[in-house]
């Protein structure tokens, strides 16, 4: 009887060193070490791509920043301007569905500048009226929600033989 004992004891001590314990692991029906290592893996792999998404958001935006302050510098180097509706007293009414607006003309009376209006919409242009709390009323044209875009506006409508000398960029802020 303590042989068989001492048979069953050996057996099972070298049965758990033979087999370790994955095997009562699985037995018990949880997760081994290569479960567990793959888990692992997984979770690393998985943190990494949302490292490198964040990263590439991070360039993205730096790359933007790069670009707005390009175009700030080519807008003052040819003499451009740009202006918050603060500066005029702020927007009277006028909701504007983009951040940027190449502003062709301002005027005191509306009917000036509704003859822009419909002078620039004979072209093919959409523009638009922006009335200020000083009673101004400008006319607007190419909505863009960013610099860069503004400025590749700006010169465009330069070409144009309805552009004044004295076109200048709204910021809707």
């Amino acid at each position: 009887m303590l042989m068989k004992k001492s048979l069953i004891i050996l057996m099972a001590v070298s049965m758990l060193s033979l087999t370790g314990c994955d095997f009562f692991r699985k037995l018990a029906g949880r997760p081994t070490s290569e479960d567990i290592q793959a888990k692992r893996l997984e979770l690393l792999r998985a943190q990494e791509a949302l490292e490198e998404a964040r990263l590439d958001s991070l360039r993205r935006e730096q790359k933007a920043v790069q670009d707005s302050i390009a175009a700030l510098d080519s807008i003052e180097q040819q003499g451009g301007t740009i202006l918050n509706p603060s500066r005029m007293g702020g927007l009277f009414a006028t909701k504007l569905e983009a951040r940027y607006y190449i502003i062709i003309g301002c005027f005191r009376e509306r009917r000036y500048a509704e003859a822009l209006l419909n002078r620039v919409s004979e072209v093919g242009y959409k523009p638009a009226l922006i009335s200020f709390r000083n009673g101004m009323i400008a006319v607007g044209l190419c909505p863009v929600n960013t610099l860069p875009d503004a400025l590749t506006s700006l010169n465009a409508v330069k070409e144009e033989p309805f552009c004044p000398q004295g076109v200048w960029i709204l910021v809707n802020e």
